[in-house]
């Protein structure tokens, strides 16, 4: 009998505590700036012919800071709130779907997905649950990781 090998075509990522560190710069007039590494780009561009790339933020207050970071790399970035991340997976077939999050709302999202990664420095919970855990921390080079494991794992011919 031939096993069946399954290609994901879908990477659905987190921003914050994945794409950036999670921290976030205010001054009297609010959250301004939100650090970002500077491989983590590089990473993408490497699989994105074989795999589509989109980003998810719950954070409605820094959205634009990321969606100018996530066009400038040319991908999408859409706004779902934590709340609703269930219901935004479940129009996904999941057996083709990569997800990469940090949080522990994230961690209950593994179990529907195909594969799961999680940044070293992610809650215990989501480390606990991913397939693959990076080396490096979010926005230090833990997409960068994420996406030379998924060509190795799934797309190397």
């Amino acid at each position: 009998m031939v096993e069946k090998i399954i290609k994901p075509n879908l990477f659905i990522l987190d921003v914050d505590g994945v794409l950036s560190t999670g921290q976030y710069l205010y001054d009297a007039n609010g959250k301004q700036y939100k650090i970002f590494g500077p491989h983590d780009n590089e990473g993408l561009k490497l699989i994105s012919n074989f795999i589509k790339i989109e980003f998810i933020s719950a954070d409605e207050r820094g959205f634009k800071i990321s969606k100018k970071r996530v066009e400038d790399m040319g991908f999408e970035l859409s706004l779902i709130n934590e709340s609703e991340r269930g219901n935004y997976f479940e129009k996904f077939k999941n057996d083709n779907l990569i997800f990469m999050g940090d949080s522990y709302t994230d961690s209950l999202i593994f179990d529907k997905v195909f594969y799961s990664i999680a940044p070293k420095n992610a809650v215990s919970y989501a480390v606990d649950k991913a397939n693959f855990v990076t080396n490096l921390s979010a926005g230090e080079g833990a997409v960068f990781e994420a996406c030379m494991h998924l060509k190795e794992k799934f797309f190397d011919v």
